[in-house]
Parts: structure tokens; C-alpha cells; sequence
């Protein structure tokens, strides 16, 4: 191997080591860009998906009539949905929702695979817990996310209307 002589000199000048240092010494005197957490949350996009919220109508009845839609187009197979069988043909319901968090990969293909705006990927990022079990949810603890984030979740779905 041959090296050049400008090679030789810039190794033995250690041009990229002082040019590493520069780039130090430029950001090291310009103001932090970090955030600290707990105390300080940072503002998320309307498109951002995070846990999973079953929605209601405003008259408080349930807005998943069963399709099954997001059960067949989740690429992860999180979703688990059992139609109530006592439900009549024109006004179908669940009587198990469940999805698997700890499979589920947050692509947001069940929210756009549903004709009538039930299954939403809601704000929250905060998902940490001990157990996998903790990570199952369920239709009532679904719907308490509905419940427990309506505001934000309808002002997200106002906000990303005009790009569906």
C-alpha cells in the first residue's frame, strides 16, 4: 500500500481529529436543546400514534359495528374482536375487543381500515409497565381511553381531516 503525500502529512497533522474538535467547539457554546422529561413534555404531532382508544358517539353508544376490518388488515394479528351474538344484523356490536400491545407495531392500519372512526391511535406514549399481561387491552379499558382522551383524540382527527 502507497500512501500519497498528502495523505502522509494529513495523518500525521491529524486533520480529523482538529476537525472533530471544531465541530465540538462550535455547539459547545450555543444554548441545550434538551428536554427534561418528566418535568417538561414536548408537544406531539396529530398524526402521532400511540396507544389505542375505542371511540363513542356523542349519545354515548358504542361506534365499532364489527366489521372486523382492523382485525384483518393488522399485519401483526394484535387484534382479537368476537361479535355479540345476540346483536341484531343492522346493529352489530362486540362483545370482546382485545388487542395485544406487546405485538401490536403502532402502523395505524386498523384507524384507516375503519369505516366509521371507532378504533383511533390516541396520544398517549406513556405505555411502561411491569408485566406483559398489563399490556393487553381490553374493550372496557379501550373505551376508557375513549373516554379519557376525547378532546385530544377528536381535536387530532380535526386536525388530520384534511389529509384523509
Amino acid at each position: 500500500m502507497s500512501l500519497s503525500i498528502k495523505d502522509l502529512i494529513g495523518s500525521l497533522a491529524l486533520s480529523e481529529l482538529v476537525a472533530g474538535l471544531g465541530v465540538t467547539l462550535k455547539y459547545m457554546f450555543k444554548p441545550s436543546i434538551t428536554i427534561q422529561y418528566p418535568e417538561q413534555k414536548i408537544t406531539l404531532s396529530p398524526r402521532f400514534r400511540g396507544e389505542h382508544v375505542l371511540r363513542r358517539h356523542d349519545d354515548g353508544t358504542e361506534r365499532c359495528v364489527a366489521c372486523k376490518l382492523c382485525e384483518a388488515v393488522c399485519p401483526a394479528q394484535a387484534i382479537f374482536i368476537e361479535i355479540d351474538t345476540e346483536s341484531q344484523v343492522e346493529n352489530r356490536k362486540t362483545s370482546e375487543y382485545d388487542i395485544d400491545n406487546s405485538r401490536c407495531i403502532f402502523c395505524g392500519y386498523c384507524q384507516e381500515a375503519c369505516p366509521v372512526d371507532a378504533i383511533v391511535l390516541g396520544p398517549n406514549c406513556e405505555m411502561t409497565t411491569e408485566t406483559r399481561q398489563d399490556l393487553l387491552s381490553n374493550k372496557e379499558k379501550l373505551l376508557a381511553n375513549g373516554e379519557r382522551w376525547k378532546e385530544q383524540v377528536d381535536a387530532n382527527l380535526a386536525a388530520d381531516a384534511k389529509y384523509r
